[in-house]
């Protein structure tokens, strides 16, 4: 996939995911390239793959690009940038995933930044509150 087919299918996935969840991260991103296999993905969150950019299947250079092509969409649609830690599943205590073979605190912090849209979550309570206000006069 080309640049630019990049860039249209990020488009469209970061209006996916606000649609169904309300925020976007990296992880949707390449999971809806294709560049990250679910079962991967799992592997990593139980600690049994070290660091995520190990199973990504594209080079460094395009998940770069991709996250630039993210964060400008996020920017656009002004989409607030909410970090979010990420660590590993299962027992024991808990372990800080990584992202990326450097572990550099950058590149860790884009991984792990989610692009929330507020208005989604506000709607959301708007129809809980309403929800729960139907009940309790019925």
């Amino acid at each position: 996939m080309n640049i630019v087919d990049i860039n249209i299918r990020v488009k469209e996935l970061v209006q996916t995911q606000i649609k169904e969840k309300g925020y976007v991260c990296m992880i949707d991103i390449l999971l809806g390239l294709d560049y990250l296999s679910k079962k991967d993905l799992e592997a990593w969150q139980f600690g049994k793959i070290e660091y995520l950019e190990k199973v990504c299947m594209v080079n460094l250079s395009k998940i770069t690009s991709i996250y630039k092509i993210l964060k400008s969409n996020a920017l656009e649609l002004k989409l607030n940038p909410s970090y979010t830690g990420y660590n590993r599943y299962g027992k024991g205590l808990p372990q800080k995933l990584r992202f990326s073979k450097s572990g550099d605190k950058r590149i860790e912090d884009d991984y792990s930044t989610h692009y929330v849209d507020k208005e989604y979550f506000k709607e959301k309570q708007k129809k809980s509150a309403y929800n729960t206000t139907q009940s309790t006069t019925a």
